[in-house]
């Protein structure tokens, strides 16, 4: 069975990486405290002795979502077109298909809610693209950061036409083509981004162990089944950011996960 940091305390290898986002949870452990004593000898004089305890109190683990390089964002595209692809062989629709349906044909849509839904799918498409391209290059001049910021605007505000509609015929979308592509693509992301390491400590593990994104996937499910108190903490919120920043196209901020963090906090999402 694969041990991780989650189990065990030892790290073997320093891991540096870029951060997409990190944050710090505590676990409390039993840990052992050296305290020095004053004690009064036989003939009345007193020393100090280092006394050394076990007691329990909260350890901070740091939680990190590694930035993506190149080749795992091709591997993550990979596994969508893949997932994708085995949907439409299945018969299973895609959004624009589907949206295309109900536009030529009528029936649950309206028909121009699904030509306004098709041209959002085509625009958030082409804003994606641009924004990936600019997020990913490592050195990125001023001109960049203001594309990126513009772009990151765009991208919020169609994504939010697109949510609102969707909402309104919430049960034709939930299970396209694009739906699941997406749920494998956020997973892919999840397995392998996901790092954590104690809070005072340089060293990172990877939380999902395994060579291949199956090995992974496998040790998902037992730590899902099985659990650990520290996986149980850190489980729910991992995984909501890293969806935050999947569907976000990568142009989100520390403010950003702060923000969705408040509102989670106060139920507003």
């Amino acid at each position: 069975m694969a041990t991780d940091v989650l189990e065990k305390e030892d790290t073997d290898a320093p891991v540096k990486m870029r951060e997409v986002y990190s944050f710090t949870v505590d676990k409390v452990e039993k840990v052992k405290v050296t305290e020095t004593e004053e004690r009064k000898n036989e003939d009345g004089t007193t020393e100090e002795v280092e006394v050394t305890k076990e007691v329990e109190e909260p350890v901070p683990y740091r939680v990190i979502i590694k930035q993506p390089n190149r080749r795992e964002m091709e591997e993550a595209e990979l596994e969508y077109s893949i997932e994708m692809s085995k949907c439409i062989k299945q018969g299973i629709l895609t959004k624009a298909m589907l949206s295309k349906k109900y536009s030529d044909s009528g029936g649950l849509m309206a028909e121009e809610d699904a030509s306004a839904l098709t041209r959002l799918y085509m625009k958030f498409g082409e804003i994606s693209n641009d924004l990936t391209r600019l997020t990913t290059k490592v050195k990125k001049t001023d001109k960049d950061k203001e594309k990126i910021k513009k772009l990151s605007g765009k991208l919020g505000e169609t994504r939010k036409d697109i949510v609102d509609m969707e909402t309104n015929y919430a049960s034709l979308f939930n299970h396209t083509a694009d739906s699941r592509a997406q749920n494998k693509a956020v997973t892919w992301y999840l397995l392998n981004l996901s790092y954590l390491r104690r809070d005072n400590e340089e060293d990172a593990e990877p939380i999902f162990k395994g060579d291949t994104f199956q090995d992974k996937i496998d040790e998902y499910y037992r730590l899902e089944e099985e659990g650990s108190e520290l996986y149980d903490i850190i489980s729910s919120r991992l995984a909501t950011y890293i969806s935050f920043w999947y569907y976000s196209a990568g142009a989100v901020t520390d403010e950003d996960f702060e923000t969705l963090q408040k509102d989670i906090d106060e139920g507003n999402v």
